[in-house]
């Protein structure tokens, strides 16, 4: 599959099959998606997979709510995201580079998480990027140490639906010349 049809099919995908995932698999697209930019490369993001059942079920009835519970339960698989923190936006003596401050952290994981995702369609797998859920239930649940931050939540596996495109809107809106 090359990478415009990649884009082009990948959906957010809500219902799995039960399937487990073997770890290689996740081990192929960890390594993809490691070669994602980022801040100097910085290389902040760093993956937890989620399979124990037993974690899957306190994730989904204790800290996710609505149809992100549902998701959580039925999926084979759970990719907490996380960065280190204080690096991506910073200077060596911790000041900050730009206006920005430390909100590049979040968008260099926003570009591993959507590298992950192509990487996990390539292998017939379905994603979807979660970002509603207790942060500091899961930091607890997960034990995160201190320099570390959760960021999202991608929920992964077999897909059991194909859904269809959303509609998208025009270039002619998205961009502008100057």
């Amino acid at each position: 599959m090359n990478v415009i049809d990649c884009i082009k099919t990948r959906r957010s995908i809500r219902q799995f099959k039960p399937d487990k995932i073997d770890h290689s698999m996740i081990d192929s697209i960890v390594h993809a998606a490691s070669f994602s930019p980022s801040w100097k490369n910085t290389q902040i993001t760093r993956y937890i997979a989620i399979e124990d059942s037993s974690l899957l079920g306190k994730i989904a009835d204790e800290f996710t709510r609505n149809n992100n519970s549902n998701i959580v339960r039925q999926a084979p698989m759970l990719i907490a995201v996380t960065f280190v923190k204080g690096r991506c936006g910073f200077e060596r003596d911790g000041s900050y580079t730009t206006k920005k401050k430390d909100r590049w952290q979040m968008f260099d994981v926003g570009v591993a998480c959507q590298t992950f995702c192509l990487a996990a369609k390539e292998h017939g797998l379905g994603t979807v990027i979660m970002g509603i859920f207790d942060e500091d239930g899961i930091t607890g649940l997960l034990n995160l140490p201190k320099d570390r931050e959760l960021a999202a939540l991608i929920a992964v596996g077999y897909p059991d639906i194909d859904p269809e495109a959303p509609k998208r809107k025009p270039v002619e809106e998205l961009l502008e010349y100057r």
